[in-house]
């Protein structure tokens, strides 16, 4: 009952905010519904410990893997939407949302939370394509929601090429059927991932060849995996903040999600390196055409969307190069790059909405006129980047040794590109929070709990992982190597 409270409590609020959700209390009702799907998760990873559980005969789960992913959703989704309070309501002050748009705001905000968590608790693959497609029609909204011609650009181009990588999603969901049934005979039980892994050896291994390419590229399409990264932008740069903080925090993470959990099955046919070198190349591809594009961005929030296609790729790569320490190391990083890129999204999308702009030109004196937005952007730009003690030092870390260990070969390639990254990326928030000018506006109200909450466990989290997180991730990454 616990797995369905927690996706029942965005739905209903979906619901209750699609109605009513230009009321003075939607925000705080907002923010409400959200801490409740945290406690909920927690709940459930409370029950999990080691075991998995089961609901809707079966066809929702969890387990030591997508636990985390929830509760991690969880805990973003409300950090978020203590951000977006002040955020809409300086949108509102400034005449960009209506109470239409302000239903359609809260209401899209839950419906994404629910569909992200339906992903992640699927066993069956069938219902996980529908959830992500799903959660692509709730961002297509929340990313058109400004009405702009940019906007609406944004919003047509990222629902047409995602809606390309979904249909190629769909023929590698057709082509693991055909290759299940010979097993697990014709029915639903035949695309539940629990029974998949049971005969993943005995499945054709052809047939999840080609299942498997096509799942790579419906779902990486959905991650921003390089060449399939052309919308992620425009996504990022046209819609509200609190999606962009949403959609690199968690979105990314679901589809990238989907993509192990596939690759466990294709593993258990084919072995590990037809995988892994797809995951290596295509990672290191990410990172390198992500890093090289930062060059020259002069849209600060489309500046860090390039670099979650990074970090992405990052995580890809430690998927890719396997092992325990490779794994646990990418799930390391997705968690770590979820919590510094949405605090990162919190503190630009303040600093836009104070200066009136998201160029760099227009954006000068943060540092003087508000020490603690520049002293946090500054902050998290060294999270980000991977500076120690913060967590992402130790993914990519332990990333690095892998690679040195199974691939040296791309390890090389690897530090350049971090190196060229920290360039860029300090550079350019030195430019944000250096200058004596005084932004025009006056300065939006803003919570800082959430930037707070953000940087203070990327922190503590890089000092030393408390004993139970490290033996929940272990057992996450050995569930994924099939050694627990």
């Amino acid at each position: 009952m616990d797995i369905l409270a927690t996706l029942l409590i965005p739905l209903s609020a979906a619901g209750v905010l699609a109605l009513f959700g230009a009321r003075s209390w939607a925000p705080r009702f907002n923010v409400v519904a959200s801490g409740m799907v945290f406690l909920s998760a927690l709940e459930v990873a409370r029950h999990v410990s080691g075991k998995g559980i089961f609901a809707l005969s079966n066809q929702l789960f969890a387990d030591d893997l997508n636990i985390i992913f929830v509760v991690l959703t969880g805990l973003v989704a409300t950090t978020t939407s203590v951000f977006s309070v002040h955020y809409v309501r300086f949108e509102v002050e400034r005449g960009q949302f209506d109470s239409g748009r302000l239903r359609l705001y809260h209401s899209m905000y839950q419906m994404l939370v629910f569909a992200m968590l339906l992903g992640l608790f699927s066993n069956n693959l069938g219902l996980l394509w529908v959830a992500l497609e799903a959660a692509t029609l709730s961002n297509a909204f929340l990313i058109s929601l400004y009405r702009s011609p940019k906007s609406l650009e944004a919003a047509w181009k990222y629902f047409v090429l995602l809606g390309v990588g979904i249909a190629q999603a769909f023929f590698g969901l057709i082509l693991l059927y055909f290759a299940a049934e010979k097993e697990l005979g014709p029915g639903g039980m035949a695309l539940l991932w629990t029974n998949l892994n049971q005969v993943k050896s005995h499945l054709n291994p052809q047939v999840l060849l080609l299942s498997f390419i096509f799942f790579f590229v419906g779902f990486g399409t959905k991650v921003g995996i390089v060449p399939l990264h052309g919308w992620l932008p425009d996504a990022h740069a046209e819609g509200p903040t609190p999606a962009s903080a949403i959609l690199s925090g968690l979105l990314l993470n679901v589809a990238l999600y989907a993509i192990i959990r596939i690759k466990v099955l294709v593993d258990g046919s084919l072995g590990v390196s037809f995988t892994s070198g797809i995951l290596i190349v295509f990672g290191l591809l990410s990172l390198w055409v992500a890093v090289f594009s930062m060059w020259g961005r002069k849209d600060v929030k489309r500046l860090f969307s390039y670099s979650s296609i990074e970090h992405l790729g990052i995580a890809t790569l430690g998927f890719g190069v396997g092992g325990e320490i490779g794994t646990l190391a990418a799930l390391l990083h997705m968690t770590f790059h979820s919590l510094t890129k949405s605090s990162l999204f919190f503190l630009v999308g303040t600093v836009s909405q104070w200066c009136g702009s998201q160029k760099f030109e227009g954006i000068r004196g943060v540092l003087k006129y508000t020490p603690f937005l520049g002293w946090s952007l500054i902050l998290s730009v060294c999270a980000i980047l991977g500076v120690p003690p913060f967590g992402i030092f130790t993914s990519e870390f332990l990333i690095f040794d892998a690679l040195l260990h199974w691939s040296p070969w791309a390890a090389p390639f690897l530090a350049i590109a971090l190196a060229v990254a920290f360039g860029v990326l300090m550079k350019r928030v030195l430019e944000l929070v250096a200058g004596e000018t005084a932004p025009s506006g006056p300065l939006p109200s803003f919570s800082r709990v959430p930037v707070g909450i953000h940087l203070f466990l990327v922190l503590i989290l890089g000092l030393g992982l408390p004993s139970f997180l490290w033996g929940w991730y272990q057992n996450a990454a050995r569930y994924l190597l099939g050694t627990l």
